[in-house]
């Protein structure tokens, strides 16, 4: 009978937020990283004088959506894997959503793979999808991977041992970093490699910054919580360090250096990179901004304005590396 109303209790904790809040913000925040690769491609199209492919919209979309698919649970499983090295911390996870990002994988990496069985262009029927052609070209079976893939890792994240879902995840990255060089690309393994690790170090960045802070509402204000994030500034900080690198050499690969200043304004692809340029040096100059303030505030939980901020930046870089890969490639002038 003591026991204080649901308002009074919003009205006597200022930082409690209405559910209803919340969700209208992520709502938005959804519609606006989805708005991205729908109406980017227009403006970064805009005078460059090239073509883009059917659909290009529409595929930059589902490429958002599968790499975010990747971020959340390669995330969550970074994240749990930090908090085991802090002894004493809360014992109190936050719900899992690596089998529901799992699934929205698998629904994009299949509208994808039918896009590639229709010789890549939109299909309009079901007619058109020629499923066993997938099979005869190294697009079709990279798809076929990741189509297959993602339902084991949400098979996975709902049995006893979530942990092995880092192999089904591995094989799309892996399928992720083959389709963007195709073999008749010069030194394909290389551009391969430095996809690989660029997508890697992305998606444990993104993803684990998400889940790392749904950490820290889970364990409401506990000293674990400072620590924990702490300890993956120091992880992130060496993240960006390798997306940094292997960034800045895929670019000259695509765009050599004597040509790279002409192409980031004249080309649809420079423009995208030099988008998503800008949006990581924010998201660079937000984490250490959050890093200042862990070790100078004297709440160190105070950090966790400036990473939510840098979290949202992130779900921005998502959606323009979507965009990215569904424009055409610069050209090589010699």
């Amino acid at each position: 009978m003591l026991r204080p109303s649901a308002d009074a209790a919003d009205v006597n904790d200022p930082a409690r937020r209405p559910r209803t809040g919340r969700a209208v913000a992520v709502l938005v925040l959804v519609t606006l990283a989805a708005l991205i690769p729908l109406l980017g491609p227009p403006a970064a199209l805009d005078g460059t004088g090239e073509a883009a492919a059917p659909g290009v919209g529409g595929i930059a979309l589902l490429r958002g959506v599968l790499f975010a698919a990747l971020c959340v649970p390669l995330g969550e499983l970074f994240v749990l894997r930090l908090t085991r090295r802090l002894p004493g911390s809360p014992l109190e996870r936050p719900r899992s959503r690596a089998a529901f990002a799992n699934v929205a994988g698998f629904a994009a990496a299949l509208l994808l793979a039918s896009v590639v069985a229709t010789g890549n262009l939109i299909p309009h029927s079901l007619g058109q999808i020629d499923v066993g052609g997938l099979y005869d070209s190294r697009d079709g079976r990279l798809a076929l991977l990741e189509v297959n893939a993602f339902p084991v890792a949400a098979l996975c994240a709902r049995s006893r041992r979530p942990a092995a879902q880092v192999w089904p995840l591995s094989a799309v990255v892996v399928a992720e970093a083959l389709r963007a060089h195709p073999v008749t690309e010069q030194s394909p393994l290389t551009g391969s490699g430095l996809t690989l690790v660029h997508l890697t170090c992305a998606a444990l960045w993104a993803g684990g910054l998400l889940h790392t802070l749904r950490t820290l509402r889970q364990w409401h204000g506990d000293a674990s919580g400072a620590a924990l994030l702490g300890l993956y500034a120091r992880v992130a900080a060496v993240l960006l360090a390798a997306l940094t690198a292997t960034g800045v050499c895929s670019a000259l690969r695509r765009m050599p250096s004597a040509t790279i200043l002409d192409q980031l304004t004249t080309t649809a692809y420079g423009r995208t990179l030099l988008a998503k340029v800008i949006l990581v040096a924010a998201v660079a100059v937000l984490a250490l901004w959050a890093r200042i303030r862990l070790r100078r505030a004297p709440d160190p939980l105070t950090a966790y304005a400036p990473a939510r901020v840098e979290v949202i930046a992130l779900g921005a870089v998502v959606a323009v590396s979507g965009l990215l890969t569904a424009l055409p490639l610069p050209i090589r002038w010699s």
